[in-house]
């Protein structure tokens, strides 16, 4: 299996790769126009709320970005030109927090083999001289993408309500440790965290310059935090089941099967009348 992270040099390589899909997961309100003013050449843009999620009116259904569903997903590969033996590189603009490793898990999640999300991002790519483009690109034509069902571990509120606080099982949220504490929340209603969470942020999964920390240094700094818990009764969580998928990436990349997640996370929990910690 390959790593779940290329470096930009070894993309560089791969530029001429008739399998090689490029996929551009920059998320901001502004992305439609950053994207069409610059990206790295041949890459499509996929976009967070409107491809990777399927949104409710309500974010007590699901939180604020649910899973589409499988045959979406799968129409999106398709339109995408993504087929089973693509080599799909994704990439952010920088730390791959947001729908980079997103993307990634759906992707690994729909059983597709060969993904990586560039590490260092857009950035990095155009400092090693990655070719550069602007306006639309045409993905290739492939038939219909193959899949039935998302393949990596998910959990539901209810479960993770069960399973919280027992001993033998580890529920990680990944957000800033101020909003796991109930300082603030600057997106969800509540501040606070579920009972019997571990804060972990995603921060450190990565270097200061944004670049992923070692397998090694990231295998022993999970497997403390871990200890004698079975990789199947860890669950990872953040606010909306985005974020979360960066430290998805980090472990796998470290050598762990990847955890489960849990995409409702805090924005469901915290709207469902459910119990709320704070460390005030």
């Amino acid at each position: 299996m390959p790593s779940p992270l290329i470096e930009a040099k070894e993309l560089l390589q791969l530029k001429d790769d008739e399998n090689l899909v490029l996929i551009d997961a920059r998320f901001s309100k502004t992305i439609q126009e950053e994207y069409k003013k610059e990206h790295l050449k041949g890459a499509l843009h996929v976009d967070l709320n409107a491809q990777l999620s399927n949104i409710k009116e309500d974010a007590a259904e699901g939180g604020r970005h649910p899973l589409p569903g499988i045959l979406q997903f799968a129409e999106l590969l398709t339109d995408l030109g993504i087929s089973k033996t693509s080599h799909v590189v994704v990439y952010d603009a920088s730390t791959s927090s947001m729908a980079a490793a997103r993307f990634w898990w759906m992707l690994k999640s729909a059983g597709h083999e060969q993904v990586q999300v560039l590490n260092g991002g857009l950035k990095e790519a155009i400092k090693v001289g990655y070719p550069k483009s602007s306006g639309e690109e045409t993905p290739k034509v492939v038939a219909s993408y193959p899949v039935t069902d998302w393949q990596l571990p998910l959990t539901t509120i209810a479960e993770v309500e069960k399973t919280a606080q027992l001993e033998n099982h580890v529920l990680i949220d990944v957000r800033a440790a101020e909003r796991y504490r109930g300082e603030t929340e600057p997106i969800d209603l509540i501040a606070g965290h579920i009972p019997g969470a571990i804060n972990v942020p995603l921060t450190g999964n990565i270097d200061e310059d944004g670049f992923f920390l070692s397998p090694e240094v990231l295998k022993a700094k999970y497997e403390i935090i871990l200890g004698d818990t079975p990789i199947s009764n860890v669950t990872v969580h953040c606010g909306s089941g985005v974020t979360a998928c960066h430290t998805l990436l980090a472990m796998t990349h470290a050598g762990f099967d990847t955890p489960t997640l849990y995409v409702g996370s805090w924005s469901e929990w915290s709207r469902n009348d459910k119990p709320i910690a704070t460390n005030l």
